[in-house]
């Protein structure tokens, strides 16, 4: 298994599992707009946050009984940045790469991102043929998200994969953590640029 040549170099692996945002295409989405929103969820439920940080607001939401307003607050930003969004050098070389089958594995999402965000941008930047439709994963897919290893390994079983026969590419330290925990090889997105 090999990460030589970037996604048309792949071969050694039976799948790749790619994260959306700032690795395939950078959404364009105000985080610090999306927090505000969701912070204006808490007030509405007369909650206090336990931190201004977006992910630390929305992994609390579900303890206060608000996880569908705060979900719902943050997708709202996120399908518009989707629309919104710009393909990167690691997405144009997919799809460029997308008619080598079957020389390249198949590929899918695994995303911090809400699933209808990461379809949609998928779908503005003709990224479909290049990725597998049924292994999409949004944190909203499974029941938890990055880096918690179940998007990840939902997403490579639904290529048809085993963790130890697949990669998982990303830009954070978060997408790191969630291929550890899953057992799953990792490249950094700018390492196969």
């Amino acid at each position: 298994m090999t990460t030589d040549g970037g996604p048309t170099g792949l071969a050694g692996y039976d799948a790749v599992v790619y994260d959306l945002d700032g690795t395939l295409v950078e959404l364009a989405v105000d985080w610090g707009a999306a927090a505000e929103s969701v912070l204006d969820v808490y007030a509405e439920h007369a909650v206090k946050p336990p931190t201004e940080e977006l992910w630390g607001l929305l992994e609390a939401a579900e303890g206060y009984g608000i996880g569908d307003p705060v979900e719902e607050a943050i997708a709202l930003h996120e399908r518009a940045g989707a629309r919104d969004s710009t393909l990167l050098p690691l997405g144009r070389r997919l799809i460029e790469g997308a008619g080598d089958r079957p020389s390249t594995p198949p590929a899918g999402v695994c995303s911090l991102n809400c699933e209808e965000a990461c379809r949609i941008a998928v779908a503005t930047h003709g990224l479909g043929d290049a990725l597998d439709a049924d292994a999409i994963v949004g944190r909203d897919t499974v029941e938890t998200h990055k880096p918690e290893p179940e998007s990840l390994l939902a997403a490579v079983e639904r290529l048809g994969a085993t963790p130890e026969d697949a990669l998982f590419v990303g830009d954070s330290a978060r997408d790191a953590e969630a291929a550890e925990r899953a057992g799953v090889a990792y490249a950094w997105a700018a390492d196969l640029i």
